[in-house]
C-alpha cells in the first residue's frame, strides 16, 4: 500500500495541469500588452502628425482632426467618433530666450483587450464589467511664425 502512494506515475500530468494555465495567462498577457503598447505608439505618432499641422500659420479648419484620424486609420486603428482629438494652446521654454507659443494635440482612444478585458477592468476599476480603457497620447510643438 505504501508503494502505491510513493509512485510517481501521473506526476508529470498533474504538474502540467497546474502550470499550463499560468504559462498561458503570461503568454496572453504579453500579447495583449504588446498590442496596447503598439496602439499607444500609433496614437503618439498621430498626435505628432496633428501637432505638425496645428503649428502651421493659419491652419485649415478640421485639418488637424482629419490628419490625426487618417494616421490612426493608416496605423490599423479604427477612427470612429469615440476617438477624441483636442488642440490646446501651450507655451514652451526656450531657455534664456524666453518662452514661445505652442500647440498641444491630445488624442484619446478607447482600447479593449481581446482576452484580458475582465482582468484589466478588475485591476483598473474594481469591477468585471465596464467601458474600454482610455489611452491618451499628446504632442506639443512650437508654433511657426509668419514673417
Amino acid at each position: 500500500m505504501t508503494n502505491r502512494f510513493r509512485s510517481e506515475r501521473g506526476a508529470a500530468i498533474i504538474e502540467t495541469a497546474l502550470t499550463l494555465p499560468i504559462v498561458l495567462l503570461v503568454c496572453v498577457g504579453i500579447f495583449e500588452f504588446g498590442r496596447a503598447y503598439q496602439t499607444w505608439q500609433v496614437m503618439t505618432n498621430a498626435a505628432r502628425e496633428g501637432a505638425r499641422v496645428a503649428v502651421l500659420p493659419n491652419p485649415v479648419a478640421g485639418a488637424i482632426d482629419a490628419r490625426v484620424r487618417e494616421y490612426l486609420q493608416l496605423g490599423g486603428l479604427n477612427s470612429d467618433e469615440s476617438i477624441g482629438v483636442a488642440v490646446t494652446p501651450a507655451e514652451v521654454t526656450l531657455g534664456a530666450a524666453g518662452n514661445a507659443s505652442a500647440s498641444r494635440v491630445t488624442v484619446t482612444y478607447p482600447f479593449s483587450f481581446m482576452v484580458l478585458q475582465p482582468v484589466a477592468r478588475l485591476v483598473v476599476s474594481g469591477t468585471m464589467t465596464g467601458a474600454p480603457i482610455t489611452l491618451t497620447a499628446s504632442a506639443t510643438m512650437r508654433n511657426e511664425t509668419q514673417f
